[in-house]
């Protein structure tokens, strides 16, 4: 069996597995780098003739380590590369499609995870005077949208998937239906953020918070909504909607004195280990402590 046609067996099992179109859309993305690499080299795409040395080979080569513009890729991006070369060859292996898992020899590099890209509070006040500028129902909808999202700290795809029905004003609660790893959730809303959603809700019909054409925005066309915003704030590539989640989770530790606890549960993490990279001291917050 060649790569691309694994590759689409393997796709759809992640589909079956309940994986969100996020994390199948990265794995597709990554193998496609592979196949590339083996035709730009005139390999065999045949998946029994792929070994542990040709992913070696594609692992140092400049299409896994180098982005477009020919700078080098953060080491964090190469191993979520590595991490989708042994989920594939991993299935690929126990599907009974090779007869050992030529990917059992790579291993991760050792790293520290990158800080949490947050916006500064002048940055935040830049944005949101620029974001409620525009009297469109479009542009009402964008400033709806990077306030909700800086004051509840939810994921794109979760704010994405929000109906009318999910907010209730009155309790001051948000129903979150679209979240990682399907576990639905309900988060509390901020008077800031209620303050907000009330003149969007009023007189809206049925359907979802943010609509487009058809149905919901997709992350697509609300990436660049929200690019499109920073670009006028002078922000531009600064201000993506996960610099949103960061900036609230940073800001709701500060206010809370560092209770990671509390902002584990604001941001629906499983573990508290995801949390953790919030906690990081800056050098005049050491300062002050050991003076």
């Amino acid at each position: 069996m060649d790569l691309a046609r694994a590759r689409d067996a393997f796709l759809v099992q992640l589909q079956a597995d309940g994986r969100s179109p996020h994390t199948s859309g990265q794995y597709r993305r990554h193998l496609a780098a592979l196949d590339r690499w083996l035709v730009a080299t005139d390999r065999s795409r045949d998946l029994a003739r792929i070994d542990h040395a040709v992913l070696a080979q594609f692992l140092v080569s400049d299409a896994a380590r180098c982005r477009p513009d020919g700078e080098a890729k953060k080491a964090t991006t190469t191993n979520t590369l590595r991490t989708s070369l042994r989920a594939f060859f991993g299935y690929a292996h126990a599907a009974g499609l090779v007869a050992t898992n030529p990917a059992r020899l790579i291993r991760r590099a050792r790293c520290a995870p990158p800080p949490p890209r947050a916006l500064s509070d002048e940055e935040v006040h830049r944005l949101l005077a620029v974001a409620d500028v525009g009297g469109t129902e479009a542009a009402r909808r964008d400033a709806v949208m990077v306030r909700l999202l800086l004051n509840t700290g939810l994921r794109l795809s979760s704010a994405l998937g929000l109906r009318l029905d999910d907010v209730d004003l009155e309790r001051g609660e948000i129903r979150v239906r679209t979240a990682k790893n399907d576990a639905p959730v309900t988060l509390p809303l901020s008077r800031a953020a209620a303050r907000g959603l009330r003149a969007w809700l009023r007189g809206r019909p049925p359907g979802y918070l943010f609509p487009g054409d058809k149905g919901p925005l997709t992350r697509r066309q609300a990436g660049r909504r929200i690019d499109a915003v920073a670009q006028r704030a002078g922000l531009g590539g600064r201000a993506t909607a996960h610099a949103l989640r960061h900036t609230f989770a940073t800001q709701l530790l500060r206010r809370t004195g560092g209770n990671l606890l509390l902002v584990q549960q604001a941001l629906a993490h499983r573990s508290i280990l995801s949390t953790t990279i919030y906690a990081r001291l800056e050098p005049l917050d050491l300062r002050r402590a050991l003076a």
